[in-house]
């Protein structure tokens, strides 16, 4: 089966020829890198023509007006025929040549994705681990409608950060939605779910991806996380998030008292009490001014 893969990307750097570079050492044959670029300016600064350095990457501009998570993504869809596609960041880098290999190889005949393990990198925090392990466990995991009581919002997790999608099921299924903030992928997900289709979990394939949020920038990013939950009851009032914001703490705590670092539980709770706070406001942004809704989220261009 042929495979594309398509990366949004805004400031592009020398990271970026690197990852272009393992997606072309990859155990299986690549077909075009889409490069979704947003903000030709920047990607004139960066001053390397990739369509000339690497003959199967294609880039298309948009500018930051444009961008949405959900659109840019199905103008890359659309851009591609392979039967395959594989979604990433710019910030994700595969762990190993396998990882496209083993990705599509977790889509079964009634898989609509499949997602990559995340791992944290070298110099990420204690806390950033935790999560990592937490969302991205050793074991892999093929979801349904039948896991939702068990699972809950869990069932419908995937993540555009690495994921691979049967191309025949997405044009069924409508693709992406056209317009929101956050959460493309678990919209996405969720509708797959609910058609009968699965979602994989494949362990195997793995790519480093991790941040170095400030708790201000949580609260910015939970803020848009809950947006897209109050936007889409359709998805969201299934399965809360709340649940699964009581397991990470007790994760959390678990973990930090076998490594003998209960000193740092404060810390972790405040970490948690921003992105709390963050994802409320965002629950209820409707009842907040938008000069405040301006000023939190982590995504102007949205709201114009």
């Amino acid at each position: 089966m042929k495979i594309d893969i398509i990366i949004p990307i805004y400031r592009p750097g020398r990271e970026l020829i690197s990852l272009v570079e393992k997606l072309e050492g990859q155990s299986v044959p690549v077909g075009r890198i889409i490069l979704m670029n947003t903000g030709k300016e920047f990607y004139d600064e960066f001053g390397v023509d990739m369509e000339e350095r690497f003959p199967n990457v294609r880039v298309y501009h948009i500018t930051k007006d444009e961008f949405d998570h959900g659109e840019t993504r199905r103008r890359g869809v659309q851009y591609s025929d392979a039967d395959i596609f594989v979604c990433m960041t710019q910030d994700a880098v595969p762990a190993d040549r396998f990882l496209v290999e083993r990705l599509s190889g977790a889509l079964g005949e009634n898989v609509a994705a499949a997602y990559a393990r995340q791992l944290p990198g070298k110099d990420s925090s204690e806390f950033e681990r935790i999560s990592r392990h937490f969302n991205y466990p050793e074991e892999s995991r093929v979801k349904t409608r039948a896991d939702l009581e068990e699972m809950g919002i869990k069932t419908f997790f995937c993540s555009n950060v690495c994921a691979a999608y049967r191309r025949n099921i997405y044009d069924k299924l409508g693709g992406f939605v056209r317009h929101t903030i956050f959460n493309e992928d678990m919209i996405y997900a969720a509708g797959a779910v609910k058609a009968g289709y699965a979602i994989a979990y494949a362990a195997d394939a793995q790519v480093v991806h991790s941040h170095h949020y400030t708790n201000l920038k949580q609260l910015r990013r939970n803020f848009d996380l809950g947006v897209s939950q109050a936007e889409h009851p359709e998805v969201f009032s299934l399965a809360g998030s709340e649940a699964e914001g009581k397991k990470l703490v007790k994760e959390a705590w678990r973990f930090l008292k076998k490594e003998k670092h209960l000193y740092r539980f404060p810390g972790f709770c405040v970490q948690c009490a921003f992105k709390y706070a963050g994802y409320l406001l965002g629950k209820h942004y409707r009842s907040l001014p938008r000069s405040l809704v301006l000023r939190i989220t982590d995504n102007r261009e949205y709201w114009k």
